[in-house]
């Protein structure tokens, strides 16, 4: 019986894992449960599989939840503290990380330093501090499994005994394949009119507001290729980004002999969570499977850095490295919000990144204070450029 914690639960990723388990009761148990804010959806999927602990963001929720699990012996507790103790605790094997942002870093590298079996769907916490994070997964002994549809499809396409050495298993290429969003097909000089509720309209994936506009400007694909090479050992010039609108080839991997393997499915995160849940086993997801014959045609494009200026930003700070990403990540996390909140135009997100990016110096990341010292730093000059947008 394997024991879960799931932060992140009321997200799109939480409620795919929710289900999974769901479909296997003798395989898993639920031992915490986190979200921030969505206090009354957090309170159903108590009900339903009863964890012993629920995290959420502030007192207040937590009053809010203790008051709708009322009678049932599930221990409710918040913030940031609360959250790396389910995910470090003894009573747990292993740890979703779907919190989105920033916010996961800190209980996703402590699940890592606890040596647990790290479901990583937290992009971010590579992003802000790949070499300090891959390091604590090395250190302790943790086993850390890729949730995103593209790296796992990267990690299925790699050898069984691959060691983070490209060259040595003869990879050429890592291809991470892009659905393009909902803007793919649309007339660049329209882009300045997008507006949230169109950015937020994925042709393929029902996600969150927040990862759904990182899709519409590609720099989901870009945090994507910072997190592959953190999680490959790959170069940036071995990592290469095509778009696929179909979205049922998930990611690929080309080698030196010509070969090309590739991962493929309908597009549903419940497969990479089956299988990294179960890993080396395989299980049943409920998804259907992928009937080859229904397709007309899979197609491929090289991206477009005009209509896709963040994906440009990703490798610039990819190859920058030290803090760069860091500063890429909080700059954007800064933008999408002021974009969702209508306080700047879609086009001005990239335009806030390049800023800061240009503005913060960046250097070497020694420590996690040093990384959360730049994320503030990125984060307080991209309110400063959004303000005089907005002036």
């Amino acid at each position: 019986m394997q024991r879960i914690t799931i932060l992140g639960a009321t997200g799109s990723i939480g409620a795919s894992t929710l289900d999974v388990l769901a479909r296997h009761p003798d395989r898993y148990r639920v031992y915490a449960l986190s979200a921030h804010g969505r206090v009354e959806e957090l309170a159903d999927a108590c009900r339903r599989v009863k964890p012993a602990r629920a995290v959420v963001g502030t007192a207040e929720a937590a009053g809010r939840l203790s008051q709708l699990l009322a009678g049932l012996d599930i221990h409710v507790d918040h913030g940031e503290q609360a959250l790396c103790e389910i995910a470090s605790s003894p009573d747990t094997d292993t740890v979703m990380a779907a919190i989105v942002g920033a916010a996961g870093l800190a209980p996703t590298l402590a699940a890592a330093r606890a040596g647990k079996k790290v479901l990583l769907a937290n992009k971010e916490a590579l992003v802000m501090s790949g070499q300090l994070f891959m390091d604590a997964v090395r250190e302790h002994r943790a086993t850390l499994l890729p949730i995103d549809s593209e790296h796992n499809a990267i990690f299925q396409s790699l050898p069984a005994t691959y060691a983070r050495d490209p060259q040595a298993a003869g990879v050429a290429k890592i291809l991470l394949t892009a659905s393009g969003g909902p803007f793919l097909q649309r007339a660049v000089e329209t882009l300045e009119a997008v507006t949230p509720d169109e950015a937020c309209k994925h042709p393929n994936w029902v996600m969150g507001r927040k990862i759904s506009v990182d899709s519409a400007t590609m720099m989901n694909k870009g945090l994507e290729v910072i997190e592959a090479h953190w999680l490959f050992g790959a170069p940036a010039d071995l990592i290469e980004v095509v778009i696929h609108p179909q979205s049922v080839i998930h990611s690929m991997v080309s080698y030196t002999d010509g070969s090309v393997l590739a991962q493929l499915g309908n597009p549903d995160m419940r497969t990479p969570i089956a299988h990294a849940l179960a890993f080396p086993e395989r299980i049943a997801s409920g998804v259907p499977q992928l009937d080859l014959t229904a397709m007309a045609a899979l197609q491929f494009h090289q991206p477009d850095f005009e209509r896709f200026p963040c994906l440009a930003l990703a490798f610039d700070a990819l190859r920058a490295g030290g803090t760069a990403p860091a500063l890429l990540n909080a700059a954007n996390e800064v933008a999408v919000q002021a974009f969702l909140e209508r306080e700047i135009g879609f086009r001005d997100i990239d335009r806030v990144i390049a800023e800061v990016m240009d503005a913060v110096p960046h250097g070497p990341a020694p420590s996690i204070e040093a990384v959360l010292a730049q994320d503030a730093r990125a984060r307080a000059a991209a309110k400063s450029v959004i303000a005089r947008l907005r002036a």
